[in-house]
């Protein structure tokens, strides 16, 4: 990083490119494509489909708001499905009645690390014509049935900014073994190498400026780190995941929490286990809300489990009445042929989730007298939540938030 700064390289993209080519070898992809940021990664990813007006993309309403958004900046809608209740990922059987013959994408998202079922997805995708999108950001490294996530659909993009569990900085990067998609990407925000070594016939007459009019180039300081990074991961990760899964063995059948990881014979991995995760299920626990049995958490010195996660985005103003850009009408609606609008009610599992998961810790160090202490402070509250019933103050209206979790 430091010869990149010291010889005024920032804005170049020759350090970029020897870490786009050891990312792809490291993702088994053909292509990868180095941008400045998660969101932008996934935007030209949607470029790159063909993502254009008019057309809808098929998301999870559980995820980070950059997993669609940007997709009213092409003209296009998202339309939400459900996720499902065990692995918080989008739900494979409520996706194909959500097809229409303007779906251009289903964008997929390995939520807080737990791969999504791509099989079935893929199986979908294949039978009606449409591109699959990965969006990676929480789960760099994993794996879903021995393939690296990332590397299934037709692209996949993801964040690499500081708090993710492979961290440069600030940057995103996308792969993909489609040279059209992986040359429209390129086409749409990276005019400088938008020349004559695109192969695409479609677009060489129009080299030289960005088709979106995006500059989003990767800083090369962030380039300088993500190969330093690289060569660590693996060896950083499998840490993680000695760690993580050491935490969870260890609590296997208490009652009222689940582990939100797969199967280890499955040949499917949590990657970095990026803002980890549990499943709460009330039930065993008298109705005890995951607001009171992390409440007494916390009070015990987990100080990260706080109850729910990421809230249901259908449910957000700026899909429902928000007129982004002046159409005179909200703009999830504004080109589209119907009103693609999901009121409450529409995804049960996703609008009750916040109620049946907390945040765990994420321990990134195999240190097993530091752990121990987490899984008796765990095993302590439920050994003792019929106390806490009395004071129980039960569930808020919404559990979670929109923006995603706060990094300082």
């Amino acid at each position: 990083m430091l010869e990149v700064l010291r010889s005024g390289a920032m804005s170049g993209t020759d350090i970029t490119a020897k870490f786009e080519l050891e990312f792809a070898q490291w993702q088994k992809t053909e292509f990868a494509l180095g941008f400045n940021n998660g969101t932008s990664a996934i935007q030209a990813a949607m470029f790159g489909c063909g993502v254009g007006v008019g057309d809808e993309v098929i998301c999870p309403s559980i995820t980070y708001w950059a997993s669609c958004l940007s997709s009213y900046s092409l003209g296009a809608t998202p339309v939400f499905a459900d996720i499902d209740p065990n692995t918080l990922c989008i739900d494979p059987n409520d996706i194909e009645h959500r097809i229409t013959d303007h779906t251009k994408a289903i964008i997929v998202v390995h939520y807080v690390g737990y791969p999504c079922d791509m099989d079935p997805i893929m199986q979908i995708a294949h039978k009606r014509g449409i591109k699959v999108i990965e969006d990676v950001s929480h789960a760099q490294g994993g794996l879903y049935k021995g393939k690296n996530v990332g590397s299934i659909g037709d692209v996949g993009a993801m964040s690499l900014m500081s708090a993710k569990a492979f961290a440069v900085g600030e940057a995103g990067m996308l792969v993909t073994n489609n040279r059209e998609i992986y040359e429209r990407a390129i086409a749409f925000s990276h005019y400088e190498r938008y020349g004559d070594r695109i192969q695409t016939e479609s677009l060489k007459p129009y080299q030289g400026l960005p088709l979106g009019g995006y500059k989003y180039r990767m800083h090369q300081m962030s380039s300088a780190v993500g190969r330093v990074q690289l060569r660590h991961y693996d060896e950083r990760m499998a840490e993680i995941q000695k760690a993580m899964n050491y935490f969870w063995d260890n609590l296997e059948g208490q009652p009222g929490i689940r582990a939100h990881r797969p199967d280890i014979v499955s040949g499917s991995t949590m990657g970095g286990w990026y803002f980890p995760h549990a499943l709460y299920v009330p039930e065993e626990l008298d109705g005890l809300s995951v607001t009171a049995f992390c409440n007494a958490l916390r009070d015990q010195g987990c100080k990260i489990c706080t109850p729910g996660c990421n809230s249901a985005l259908h449910l957000h103003p700026l899909f429902n009445t928000c007129d982004v850009y002046g159409h005179g009408k909200p703009t999830r609606i504004a080109n589209t042929e119907r009103d693609v609008r999901q009121p409450e009610g529409s995804l049960p599992i996703s609008e009750g989730i916040g109620a049946r998961t907390f945040a765990v810790p994420w321990f990134k160090h195999y240190r097993p007298e530091i752990i121990d202490e987490y899984i008796a402070a765990f095993k302590a509250v439920i050994a003792n939540y019929k106390r806490l019933l009395a004071t129980d103050p039960g569930n808020p209206p919404m559990l979670g938030n929109w923006h995603f979790f706060k990094h300082s």
